[in-house]
């Protein structure tokens, strides 16, 4: 099994920057991409940003590219979000995700996913 902790959730103002922070631990594999997700009340899960095994292959979700960095710290099994310029309609829970890739690139959609975080709360005000 592997254990996926989000951190870093909080409720900030419009236009205010946060970072999320994911930390998978138990089990290892040798390739896996992170994902980040999130969930907005009465909507399905939307897909934010990804990283490949690698560390180099990454996909943006439209609605957040341009304003998130999504990085990864291959060493530490964590994955990073970057968030700026934040929009009340950012406000969700944001999930982290490992896909066991192997060699391929990362998905971007929920269940291709194989690990889930339980989940940190973005709330941002208008």
């Amino acid at each position: 099994q592997v254990q996926l902790v989000e951190s870093g959730g909080a409720l900030v103002q419009a236009g205010d920057s946060l970072r999320l922070s994911c930390t998978a631990s138990g089990r290892t594999f040798a390739n896996f991409a992170m994902g980040w997700f999130r969930q907005a009340p009465g909507k399905e899960r939307e897909f934010v940003a990804t990283v490949g095994w690698d560390g180099h292959t990454i996909y943006y979700g439209g609605s957040v590219e341009g304003r998130f960095v999504i990085s990864r710290d291959i060493a530490q099994n964590a994955a990073y979000l970057q968030m700026n310029s934040l929009k009340p309609e950012d406000t969700a829970v944001y999930y982290c995700a490992v896909e066991l890739t192997g060699n391929q690139d990362p998905a971007v959609v929920p269940h291709e996913y194989d690990y889930w975080g339980q989940g940190t709360q973005v709330t941002v005000s208008s």
